[in-house]
């Protein structure tokens, strides 16, 4: 089969375009080249920005793409880019989404009201009411919406899409660089680190990169997927303290946890989230419809990305050197340090 691959060549995307080569498959991929990524042989490059995508319409077209993965659907103008360019040419589209779709998330955040949604939550859970969550937030996500994104990929039957939300994905190139606070501080030789008792007990969705990248791929390539939506996690999501434990166990570290009551705690050490809202999806539907399953261990994929942040290290910035200095206070006070 031909696929397109829209991104693909930063985090994820690299892991999705390997993995269809080497099945077998055509691929092309379209994107800035903005990223060090270098494709496999064989695979085709369009470069160009998909917020100009119509200025690449009649070259990526002609190559008639069968699938469109779309990594880096952003707004409700991409999604609707997307689908006027394509429909009528490609039978489906694979839209890359996220968990924080769902109201569970907006719970958590404190943008939803409501008592908190049980877990794990499904496909079919609520998702926000209040759109745009990182609005007059984050810089440049102004417009981020996976919500709408999700609705317009779905409103075309003429080409199916299939809508995977995606947990908290870490892994070697993790830009978000999600172990770095714990390795930090681990290889700094502290011999004890500090978990808020709430946020010790939260549970949150996770996936190991090259393993997210495995269910995209079983999604793209399985027509039974089409008009289907899926939620890719870990199975079981792990609590905070347990989680803290692994990367410490791959980290090699023969420190120690303690946990403390919030209201013990200084600010900048309390959870800056709803820790009664967990944020773990079931992902039972992609397993079960698609077979999905993890083709690299949990401990290996937490070792391999703290291999990964050791090899990349980041010098401290000042409010983690004060934060440092704030945990140790604490510490001390209890006697732990």
């Amino acid at each position: 089969m031909r696929f397109l691959v829209i991104g693909g060549t930063a985090f994820m995307g690299p892991h999705v375009v390997k993995r269809l080569v080497g099945l077998g498959h055509e691929v092309a991929v379209f994107h800035r080249g903005k990223t060090r990524a270098v494709p496999p042989a064989g695979v085709i490059e369009f470069l160009g920005d998909r917020h100009l995508i119509d200025q690449h319409a009649g070259a990526l077209l002609a190559w008639k793409p069968e699938v469109i993965v779309d990594m880096v659907l952003i707004t409700e103008a991409d999604a609707k880019d997307l689908m006027r360019v394509f429909e009528g040419t490609a039978k489906r589209v694979v839209a890359v989404s996220s968990i924080d779709a769902t109201k569970a998330y907006g719970v958590l955040h404190g943008t939803e009201s409501g008592a908190p949604i049980g877990v794990p939550f499904d496909e079919d859970t609520p998702v926000r009411e209040h759109l745009y969550p990182y609005r007059g937030k984050v810089p440049g996500l102004d417009d981020y919406d996976k919500i709408l994104v999700e609705r317009e990929a779905l409103a075309h039957p003429g080409m199916p899409a299939t809508v995977l939300r995606l947990p908290m994905v870490y892994g070697p190139g993790d830009r978000q660089r999600r172990l770095r606070h714990l390795v930090r501080r681990m290889d700094a030789g502290r011999p004890a680190i500090l978990l808020e008792a709430a946020l010790a007990a939260w549970r949150g969705s996770r996936g190991y990169v090259e393993n997210v990248a495995d269910a995209i791929v079983a999604a793209a390539l399985d027509p039974r997927a089409a008009g289907r939506v899926y939620n890719v996690a870990e199975e079981p999501a792990l609590e905070e303290r347990a989680w803290a434990a692994a990367v410490g166990a791959a980290a090699g570290w023969k420190g120690k946890f303690v946990e403390a009551p919030g209201d013990k705690l200084p600010k900048a050490l309390q959870a800056d989230f709803n820790t009664a809202q967990h944020l773990h999806a079931s992902s039972a539907r992609i397993r079960k419809e698609l077979g999905y399953k993890e083709a690299v261990a949990f401990d290996e994929g937490v070792r391999r990305t703290v291999a990964s942040e050791r090899a990349n290290p980041l010098p401290p910035k000042p409010e983690e050197t004060d934060g440092d200095a704030a945990e140790e206070k604490v510490l001390r006070e209890m006697g732990k340090w």
